[in-house]
């Protein structure tokens, strides 16, 4: 009697298929972090701020307080765009899709809606409810 050996890794079509993912994702992120780090360096600023009067504060309060939510989204990018290269790197040593957590495959789904994640549903589940 045959059982059925379960797979430990991704087929190499099926990592290009993820790869292919990852590539689109990360061009997207990388756009977004463009402008988002324009947004609170304010290079593209073809406004009056440094010719007007100081008097403005509320507007300005509001001026840094939007520089700061952007600089924090653009951080947040940041980490958004490292992890999804790791995952380019997984893929290229042939570990991507495998949970850190258990050893066995993350299911397809969850890899086509995260690239980027390192633990499956059941490993990322125990490890919110640990916290």
């Amino acid at each position: 009697m045959e059982t059925k050996k379960e797979k430990t890794r991704y087929s190499d079509e099926e990592l290009q298929e993820f790869k292919a993912i990852i590539m689109k994702k990360l061009e997207e992120a990388r756009a977004g972090l463009k402008i988002l780090t324009e947004a609170y360096t304010t290079q593209n600023a073809n406004d009056t701020n440094d010719t007007s009067p100081s008097f403005k504060i509320l507007e300005e309060g509001s001026q840094v307080l939007s520089k700061e939510e952007n600089s924090q989204l653009a951080a947040r990018q940041q980490k958004f765009i490292r992890d999804l290269e790791n995952a380019l790197i997984r893929i290229e040593n042939k570990s991507y899709g495998i949970c850190r957590a258990t050893g066995k495959l993350i299911s397809k789904e969850r890899l086509r809606s995260v690239p980027h994640a390192t633990l499956s549903i059941e490993a990322k589940l125990n490890q919110n409810l640990r916290k």
